[in-house]
């Protein structure tokens, strides 16, 4: 399904209308033309080679925060700030970050992909501008003064003083806007959400722990994936049905929506031997974690390369466990992962 775009379509464009101001994004756009020329452009200013920086960046500000904790922190709250700080400083973002950022991006993203209820939608209606006015005063900021940038919107920049064409400040701020929503809030989701299962789980966690103390972010990686199927970021991806079409003996009439659940593919026997079973040993194509096809998560390879570092150094640190009580159970609030608190000698 996921690979027939034109089947299927994704649902994301009349919410992202208002995110974007009608500015069109990757995410809202059919396969064809325009989204692969969309696509490219975005790829050229958020480059493969930065993974390896950006990796050391979300290591150092992990290592910070666990370093100046005592003895007990709360993983999502460590998540987010690293989640959103490192991806704002790739940007090349500055103020207001930290719990203003942490909010507009939560909130669209809430909007954009969990709910629409009246509230939300007037906190969308003051957020999305904001976060589109702070994008383009950076852009402002930036052509005033260019000299010694290489973040993404100097990047940016560059290609519209060059004329490439996707470089307009109204695309340029879509493009941002759309990885601030649809980037950060994701981790402080499903990073969590890993952990729970991990320390649900104490063979697992040990070996996890075994790979962080050697520095086998392979292994370390690996753990954190397949502790993610347990309870993954999103546990079904809608598509609208843009012709009939029939799975499974079931018709679906042109504009219907399907919901593919991703939680339950993933833990099918049909493709998955002894799902039940933990096993970091798994190939990668048992994971759809980031989706399929067209529409596959954009940050993707940044996501491979810092989720498991979001907690590496939590995991070095020894006598890792559960706080007391109920502080050291995860917490939802809605879709969110609220609290996890865990302690460490």
């Amino acid at each position: 399904m996921f690979a027939e775009d034109a089947i299927f379509g994704t649902p994301y464009r009349e919410k992202l209308d208002v995110i974007m101001d009608g500015e069109p994004f990757i995410l809202g756009l059919p396969d064809g033309d325009a989204y692969r020329a969309a696509l490219a452009a975005l790829r050229s200013v958020v480059q493969r080679a930065d993974l390896a920086m950006l990796a050391a960046d979300v290591t150092a500000r992990t290592e910070a925060m666990v370093a100046a904790a005592p003895g007990r922190i709360d993983v999502v709250e460590m998540v987010r700030t690293v989640a959103f700080d490192f991806v704002a400083h790739y940007l090349g973002l500055t103020a207001p970050v930290g719990p203003e950022l942490y909010r507009w991006g939560t909130r669209l993203f809430e909007y954009q992909f969990v709910g629409s209820d009246a509230p939300l939608k007037v906190e969308v209606s003051e957020m999305a501008p904001l976060m589109r006015g702070h994008i383009q005063q950076e852009i402002d900021r930036c052509r005033a003064a260019p000299a010694g940038r290489n973040d993404v919107i100097a990047r940016c920049m560059a290609a519209q003083a060059a004329g490439k064409p996707g470089f307009s400040d109204a695309q340029i701020v879509a493009g941002m806007t759309g990885i601030l929503v649809g980037g950060p809030p994701q981790p402080p989701m499903v990073v969590p959400q890993a952990m729970e299962q991990l320390l649900r789980r104490p063979l697992a966690l040990a070996a996890a722990q075994a790979a962080a103390q050697s520095d086998d972010d392979r292994g370390l990686a690996a753990h954190l994936m397949e502790a993610m199927r347990f309870d993954p970021l999103a546990p079904w991806m809608p598509r609208i049905a843009l012709a009939a079409r029939t799975i499974g003996g079931q018709t679906i009439p042109a504009g219907g929506t399907v919901l593919a659940s991703i939680a339950s593919a993933m833990r099918d026997e049909r493709g998955l031997p002894e799902p039940k079973r933990f096993d970091a040993g798994r190939s990668p194509d048992q994971y759809i974690h980031f989706g399929y096809g067209v529409h596959q998560c954009f940050g993707l390879e940044i996501n491979r390369a810092t989720l498991h570092l979001m907690i590496k150094p939590l995991l070095k640190r020894a006598g890792l466990r559960r706080a007391r009580g109920n502080a050291g159970r995860l917490k939802k609030r809605g879709a969110f992962a609220s609290t996890l608190i865990v302690e460490f000698n």
